[in-house]
């Protein structure tokens, strides 16, 4: 059983959780987040802390941006894009249980005091910015890295707020390769 209580968006995503772990999961039923499962979340991030898993598309990083503001201490976890579409729709409920895990395994929390570790010019060498691979690569190692899909500068203010460290971040751009 899972410590932390899972946020996901819909009832489908909690059936898709239960088929690759047991975990306890608050379902925010889209962007509207009725005052009640506000309550619900503030309660279980205080007992037990919480992991925000929300789907890879833009109402999906809506949701995730408002609970981080409101809860910063919420572990995130990010299933990428290509794992989490199935039958032309892009969703948790989507994903296979393997998808789930390995987001699990890779939660991130924000760190209070950002470091200043990555710049632009990180990802404008490594192929992550100004070039027409750039999106897919940024894809890939974001999935690697455990930190989800953004554009360049949300990208870049993953990797200075996640804690990712230099190390890790070469280690995976040579696992995804040039």
């Amino acid at each position: 059983m899972l410590k932390e209580v899972l946020v996901v968006e819909g009832k489908m995503d909690t059936v898709a959780i239960g088929k690759a772990l047991e975990a306890d999961t608050i379902e925010t039923g889209g962007f509207t987040l009725a005052p009640h499962t506000l309550r619900q979340i503030e309660a279980a991030y205080n007992k037990r802390g919480i992991i925000i898993l929300t789907d890879p598309d833009g109402a999906g990083e809506r949701i995730r941006r408002y609970l981080t503001e409101r809860f910063p201490e919420a572990g995130q976890a990010f299933i990428p894009k290509l794992l989490a579409t199935a039958h032309n729709d892009v969703g948790v409920e989507q994903a296979q249980p393997e998808a789930i895990l390995a987001a699990l395994a890779k939660v991130r929390h924000h760190e209070y005091q950002p470091q200043d570790e990555f710049t632009m010019q990180d990802l404008y060498l490594h192929d992550l910015n100004g070039s027409a691979r750039a999106s897919a690569r940024r894809d890939a190692l974001g999935a690697e890295l455990g930190i989800g899909y953004g554009n360049a500068k949300r990208f870049l203010q993953r990797l200075n707020h996640y804690g990712v460290t230099r190390s890790e971040f070469t280690a995976a751009v040579a696992k995804i390769g040039e």
